[in-house]
């Protein structure tokens, strides 16, 4: 589940370092090529509201192999694409049928023992992040040498072998919701106003996680200015360091199983404050922004991993559709965060991104100590 996770997941980020390349083939500018990224975003977007659900609904492992396939086939149509239009398309179908990780994630849940869940779910989304973090590093090195084109190529095969092994290994499910597809959706807000600790949960999430795209999306700027002069390979060598980040979502998830999630949610937030304290201060020395890189992505992700071992207790039978809600409020604050931070860069420069990096940490934390919202 942790590979299945990590391989695609990384459908939707691989055409991030490819798109200089895509807007040269088809002689387009770069904004205009830019909206291959977007298109692969919404359709991730649309998955996890419109796909996902049925995880509670339909047997898993046949709706996760049918998604494969269907990944497949649109990754290779973006292989060969003709023009701009049909590969925008292509990226949208990309980014739905990518949604698999978030039907993985509830079943790891259902599949664990109790006492062990918060390690299990870390342990698999660990793989997610490390997808994430090492898509853009291989699909830059592979589009430099062998052609963009090439990248999908090669997903687009191996969400075929993907979609072999789990045939062979995935265990199947039997779905819990009885209904039609209408009340399904509509069961989402009735989750949402019942259940006190989804919305709490949602919440954080979305604060953590505008935190830190506050950062991620300013840092590039901020080494290629006058304290670094960096470039772009040294900005991805930082997505190499965040990776240490995800070898510690297993932990975080055992803190959770032994301590609780609450204290393992607090303990997340702390450590993404202190990060921004340490970034504000000591950001301009490379050992300072390195440490602070670290300690912000095990304090996010730690955060993320109890915020979900909380969120999968609540309703066994309904956590396809709980994973629904709460990762649209965990996006919803992450796109919150990438404006604000290229607001805060623009205006204010490196100490406005960490001042507001620092308070969205704090509005993550009095969400989670104070707000005690009423079913």
């Amino acid at each position: 589940m942790a590979l299945t996770c990590g391989l695609v997941v990384a459908n939707i980020y691989y055409n991030q370092p490819l798109l200089a390349a895509i807007g040269r083939t088809f002689h387009i500018t770069d904004s205009r090529a830019s909206l291959v990224a977007t298109a692969t975003q919404v359709g991730y977007t649309l998955g996890m509201v419109l796909v996902v659900p049925l995880g509670d609904m339909l047997e898993r492992k046949s709706l996760i192999l049918w998604m494969l396939g269907a990944a497949a086939v649109c990754l290779g149509a973006a292989a060969f694409a003709p023009s701009f239009a049909l590969l925008a398309v292509a990226s949208v179908l990309i980014g739905i049928c990518s949604s698999v990780p978030q039907l993985l994630l509830p079943m790891a849940a259902t599949l664990a023992p109790e006492a062990d869940r918060g390690r299990i779910v870390g342990r698999v989304m660990s793989g997610l992040l490390i997808g994430i973090l090492l898509s853009r590093t291989a699909s830059g090195y592979v589009g430099a040498h062998l052609g963009w084109r090439v990248v999908f190529e090669g997903a687009a095969g191996l969400m075929l072998a993907l979609a072999a092994l789990l045939a062979w290994r995935l265990p199947r499910s039997r779905p819990a919701f009885q209904g039609t597809y209408a009340s399904l959706m509509g069961s989402l807000l009735t989750l949402t106003r019942e259940l006190p600790t989804l919305r709490r949960s949602a919440l954080v999430g979305g604060a953590i996680f505008a935190s830190f795209s506050v950062f991620w999306t300013t840092l590039t700027f901020y080494l290629a200015g006058p304290v670094y002069h960096y470039g772009s390979d040294v900005a991805g060598f930082f997505g190499l360091i965040g990776a240490l980040g995800a070898l510690a979502a297993p932990l975080a998830g055992k803190v959770a199983d032994t301590r609780g999630p609450r204290y393992a949610l607090t303990v997340g937030i702390a450590l993404a404050l202190v990060a921004y304290v340490l970034l504000g201060v000591g950001g301009g020395y490379l050992a300072g922004l390195v440490l602070g890189v670290i300690l912000l992505d095990v304090g996010v992700q730690s955060a993320h991993i109890s915020n979900q071992t909380l969120v999968f207790s609540l309703r066994p039978e309904a956590r396809s559709r709980l994973n629904t809600v709460y990762m649209t409020g965990y996006f919803t604050g992450g796109s919150l965060g990438s404006v604000v931070g290229g607001l805060a860069w623009m205006h204010y420069g490196w100490p406005g991104v960490c001042a507001v990096g620092s308070v969205l940490v704090l509005l993550a934390l009095a969400i989670h100590r104070y707000y005690r919202p009423q079913a």
